[in-house]
């Protein structure tokens, strides 16, 4: 199973990143997640993707509305494609205190009740807030995490706002919250991997997306982390999904440039950590080219975001599951 945690299609050009041409629809994000993209020789898919609004469609501009109006207004295309593909799509909503902090809460806890989303997102650069001092900008929609189970996605990686320690406080007050630090804590205004690689070290909460970090820290990284610990994102678009597949795959070639990581402990990077986080039923990696061409033909039950493949895949436990649950049983 291959799940993207961070995906951001729309139904109008970025009006932030301006991208050039057509708009990414959910239909071209389907067909790019089709692929296929090889993976130690077998050509794959994303199974699942997680998608939220471009975040410069997030922010108020002159002529919109305002408060809970607002926020629905912009989380709509994302609620439209859930409901289309629900199979193949997880929703994420993006939290902009802006809007108001009670205004988001309510609405965040409206669309995991009644479209299914799973996931929050925090861009304060985007929003221009500290989260390390806008706490009570932050604590509603926390609370409701907590309450429901959501996780939470935050952009980090640059200034002023979203350097990945600024948001410690708020990992600290909310600890049955899991926070995923998106981008590893790189993005093209700095480089802050190593911040984001001690947040998860020491926090039993904090996970890291692998997406934008760099090769040789992967592998440096995943090295000394729990193999549970990190998960498969690609911020795209702008970004194409096989290169940061290719990034965790060279895990399995030999030092130094890899771990001799297993094929099972890759598919826990790339789909079947992010898998427990969402209670969804883990797959195992295909055994052979052969398997995975049948797997993308249908001819194997395919991994859903509605579970449905549950019931075919309930004996497989991952091996980095049952490796953590023998060094912290009280964890399983």
């Amino acid at each position: 199973m291959i799940i993207d945690t961070h995906v951001h299609p729309t139904n109008l050009v970025d009006e932030a990143w301006r991208h050039t041409g057509e708009p990414f629809t959910g239909e071209r994000t389907l067909k790019m997640m089709d692929g296929p993209m090889w993976i130690n020789g077998k050509p794959r898919r994303v199974d699942i993707s997680c998608i939220m609004p471009p975040p410069g469609n997030t922010s108020w501009r002159e002529g919109n509305r305002g408060g809970r109006d607002g926020i629905r207004d912009y989380q709509a295309y994302v609620t439209e494609l859930v409901q289309r593909y629900p199979d193949r799509f997880i929703g994420n909503f993006i939290y902009n205190p802006r809007f108001g902090p009670e205004n988001g809460a309510k609405e965040l806890e409206f669309h995991v009740k009644e479209h299914g989303y799973r996931m929050l997102k925090l861009h304060a650069n985007m929003h221009a807030y500290r989260p390390d001092r806008a706490l009570d900008w932050l604590r509603p929609v926390m609370r409701v995490c907590d309450r429901l189970g959501i996780i939470v996605l935050i952009h980090t990686g640059d200034g002023p706002y979203s350097i990945p320690t600024q948001f410690y406080p708020i990992i600290r007050e909310f600890p049955g919250v899991t926070f995923i630090l998106g981008h590893f804590g790189i993005q093209t205004g700095g480089v802050y991997c190593f911040e984001a690689f001690w947040m998860i070290q020491d926090s039993h909460n904090v996970i890291g997306e692998s997406g934008w970090l760099l090769q040789s820290r992967i592998v440096e990284f995943a090295k000394e982390m729990k193999k549970t610990k990190m998960v498969y994102g690609t911020d795209s678009p702008p970004n194409e999904p096989g290169m940061w597949a290719r990034e965790l795959e060279v895990l399995c070639h030999e030092p130094p440039q890899g771990l001799n990581l297993s094929e099972d402990d890759l598919e826990g990077y790339l789909g079947n950590n992010m898998a427990k986080l969402l209670g969804l039923q883990p797959t195992p990696p295909p055994k052979d080219k052969a398997q995975a061409e049948a797997y993308l033909g249908g001819e194997v039950t395919q991994a859903s975001a509605t579970n449905s493949h549950a019931e075919t895949y309930a004996g497989y436990t991952p091996d980095s599951w049952l490796e953590e649950d023998e060094l912290d049983p009280a964890a399983s």
